[in-house]
């Protein structure tokens, strides 16, 4: 196969049988046999502390018994009932830290019930059948807008569609999914699993996909207001920090979520290019995902580099784990000072170490160098102005939304700083930036804004009945 090389950086590198292997699924679904004996654990705790540690708050004992009985449907009802993206949670959620951190087995033997794989194992015996658990309120004549088909707009659009309102979403890329599609490990999500479980969430009906729609672009905030009788708001973070180096606009430098989604919408992998010696900055989830699949790639070495210790990276004790057991290696207190030019692409990246000093990070002075012939930012992503409609979030005016900390501004219930519109998942501040957070986001804003269309519809049949009992009084 004729190999493209920018500096070091080659497709190819691997056969495709290798990569086949490489990118399988990396938990696969547990056994008949297995998912009883798992489901034996379980202790089903009555005031259980893996339902309060599940931000959407399924019934995580209830679901486990009933697999335990062999009612899978109940189960999987149980389960996408609280959490409609209970599929893919049940791939990507870091239950190390939520539901199975939480098990009350951890502290007898050091391992929790298998929560994650038991909720796969209901939920995908679920799709396979297409079995519908949903039906449709009847119509209320309401037309509710979702802006972004990630996972808070698809949990928020699936909730309203329940309820009776039509739901359009308006998507700006290709394919609706957001993060679920673009931005998580192949090797998390195989055999196009997140647009399956989408076919399974507008199988309820009343919900209308439109791609290539953009806030900003081909639509404004003012405009779905005024054609909808509500919005919600679930466009992610759609910018990236940049590192504000000489040397980041260099061949071979490029943005990890750039990177994963290549990845991800490659039909493929050995036309991929990926680099012989990579550098990852950064220590989330988007890092070790980019250093992973790097490696996976064909790449020699990677290095995933973070400015502070390894306690304090986002990415979990298990994704730290799982990198390593990879070949990734992980290098904490390390600061990127240069990117280093060579033959006009990336060379290398020159690193200083730090420290704390009385709770400040601080350079130390010692330096070293990392040869790389590709690096992969992934310091973390930014709400981007342009995607609300006006060019300056820092300082909004009475017709925009309230942004703080670079995220919009809600309440409770998801409600923004403008009437009649909500939002939800990464571009908000509600908790963790994580899938099962974006669908509780969208699950609480669409109960509220139900509640709003249907207080309103209250309001406008007692005017209605007042302005017949007033106008039969004149005529009498």
């Amino acid at each position: 196969m004729a190999q493209k090389h920018i500096g070091d950086i080659a497709a190819g590198r691997l056969s495709a049988a290798d990569l086949q292997c490489q990118f399988s699924d990396v938990a696969p679904l547990i056994s008949r046999d297995r998912a009883r004996l798992a489901s034996d654990r379980c202790y089903y705790c009555y005031d259980a502390p893996c339902i309060a540690a599940c931000p959407t708050g399924i019934d995580i004992p209830g679901f486990i018994r009933k697999i335990g009985n062999d009612n899978l449907k109940g189960a999987a009802a149980d389960i996408l009932s609280a959490n409609i993206l209970g599929g893919m949670c049940s791939r990507v959620c870091p239950t190390e830290i939520l539901c199975e951190g939480a098990c009350v087995r951890n502290s007898q033997e050091s391992k929790p019930v298998q929560i994650g794989a038991l909720q796969r194992y209901a939920t995908d015996w679920l799709m396979e059948r297409n079995m519908p658990l949903f039906r449709r309120a009847a119509e209320s004549g309401l037309r509710v807008a979702v802006v972004g088909a990630g996972p808070a707009g698809l949990a928020c659009a699936h909730a309203l569609a329940v309820a009776g309102h039509q739901v359009t979403v308006l998507e700006a890329r290709d394919q609706p999914g957001g993060l679920n599609e673009y931005g998580i490990a192949a090797y998390k999500t195989v055999d196009g699993f997140a647009q399956r479980e989408i076919d399974y969430v507008l199988s309820v009906g009343g919900i209308e996909v439109l791609t290539g729609q953009q806030l900003g672009r081909d639509m404004t905030l003012d405009d779905l207001r005024q054609r909808y009788a509500a919005v919600f708001l679930g466009i992610g973070l759609g910018g990236v920090k940049a590192l504000g180096l000489a040397g980041e606009n260099l061949p071979g430098v490029m943005n990890a979520v750039d990177f994963i989604q290549q990845l991800r919408q490659s039909g493929d992998l050995a036309c991929l290019p990926v680099g012989r010696r990579v550098v990852v900055i950064g220590g989330g989830n988007t890092a070790v995902d980019a250093a992973v699949q790097s490696k996976k790639l064909g790449a020699q070495t990677v290095s995933m580099v973070y400015r502070r210790g390894v306690d304090a990276m986002s990415a979990t004790w298990a994704e730290r784990q799982f990198a390593q057991t990879e070949g990734v290696t992980v290098i904490p207190w390390a600061q990127p000072i240069r990117l280093l030019n060579q033959d006009g692409t990336v060379g290398g990246v020159e690193f200083e170490r730090t420290e704390l000093v009385d709770g400040t990070l601080k350079g130390t002075g010692d330096k070293f160098t990392i040869e790389a012939d590709m690096v992969l930012k992934a310091i973390g992503q930014v709400l981007l102005p342009e995607a609300l409609g006006h060019a300056d979030a820092s300082a909004p005016d009475s017709s925009s939304l309230t942004i703080e900390g670079g995220k919009i501004v809600v309440d409770a219930d998801g409600a923004t700083s403008l009437p009649g519109v909500w939002a939800g998942g990464d571009c908000t501040a509600t908790g963790i930036d994580l899938t099962v957070q974006a669908v509780q986001d969208g699950k609480l804003a669409a109960a509220a804004i139900d509640r709003e269309l249907k207080q309103r519809g209250l309001k406008q049949r007692a005017m209605n009945q007042e302005s017949s009992t007033l106008s039969a009084e004149k005529i009498a």
